[in-house]
């Protein structure tokens, strides 16, 4: 029974008259009048019985447009509950977020007092692709910043943080085998941060001595205040170091830089609000990095 089948039968019972029903539907007699057999045909019993110059329903028929009826009702509901659905849906935004933990949420804050409507569900589950933007890291390989449609690339420098010592005092940059000795304060949260540092070290030849670990950048800051240590630090991401027993390194040997990658998917069936959100994105973290 196909719903054109059911539509056509269920308009032909309320009126109990084929010309009338017809010009209702829209279509020629004879095409209903045919799909009406067609339909008998396939059940094997009369939905119809002629009356005088009308035709009335069948006990068959009675029964069929009892049964279809409800269905009929809820078919004609469902456009209007899907569109209920994906209204909240539209006006919530996924994202992954594998880098840049920090950056995002502040973006996120400055856009919500923008947009108060929308919603924001953040997820750093790195086995689902269920996403509208995914924000992540890779080491640099040379390439400039550049947008696309679906992506945006932004390069990033990543310095060494230090306590504000005199042994650093006089010190504007730093190569990592000259703080090879030195214990190393990590960033324990962010696992692709932690692994482009360690491949940045091994490249330079050192295997550094990880003395703490926080999943806290403000952590990581107060720590090497207190002279405990020395870390890398993605200085737009996270910042300026913000404190008078801190300050920051350029790394020249090996150059350490990374890739922040913006990449957006569009699941919706209107992204106007993720691409909105996209663009935002792109405008902040090149605002951030000047």
């Amino acid at each position: 029974m196909e719903l054109n089948q059911i539509r056509y039968f269920l308009e032909v019972a309320r009126t109990q008259h084929m010309t009338r029903s017809a010009e209702r539907l829209h279509i020629a007699q004879p095409a209903l009048t045919q799909t009406i057999r067609r339909l008998e045909k396939e059940l094997g019993v009369p939905l119809f019985a002629p009356k005088g110059r009308g035709i009335v329903l069948t006990e068959y028929g009675k029964y069929l447009q009892m049964q279809l009826q409800p269905i009929a009702s809820k078919l004609e509901k469902l456009p209007a509950e899907l569109q209920e659905m994906a209204t909240p849906e539209n006006e919530t935004i996924h994202l992954r977020v594998l880098a840049a933990s920090s950056l995002v949420t502040e973006a996120i804050i400055e856009y919500k007092s923008l947009r108060q409507n929308l919603h924001f569900q953040v997820t750093q589950n790195t086995e689902s692709d269920l996403f509208d933007i995914e924000i992540t890291t890779k080491m640099f390989y040379h390439l400039p910043a550049e947008r696309s449609r679906d992506q945006f690339v932004c390069a990033e420098n990543i310095y060494l943080a230090v306590p504000n010592t005199e042994k650093y005092e006089k010190m504007t940059s730093v190569t990592l085998k000259e703080v090879e000795d030195e214990g190393f304060i990590s960033l324990m949260g962010s696992r692709q941060f932690r692994a482009i540092c360690d491949k940045f070290c091994r490249h330079a030849g050192i295997h550094p001595l990880t003395v703490l670990e926080s999943d806290s950048p403000a952590d990581v800051r107060n720590m090497i205040a207190a002279n405990l240590g020395v870390g890398f630090w993605p200085q737009f991401t996270w910042g300026n170091a913000v404190h008078d027993r801190v300050k920051l390194l350029e790394i020249t040997d090996p150059v350490c830089r990374r890739d922040i990658i913006i990449t957006k998917q569009n699941l919706k069936a209107d992204c106007s609000n993720v691409n909105d959100f996209f663009l935002f994105l792109q405008d902040f973290f090149l605002q951030r990095k000047k």
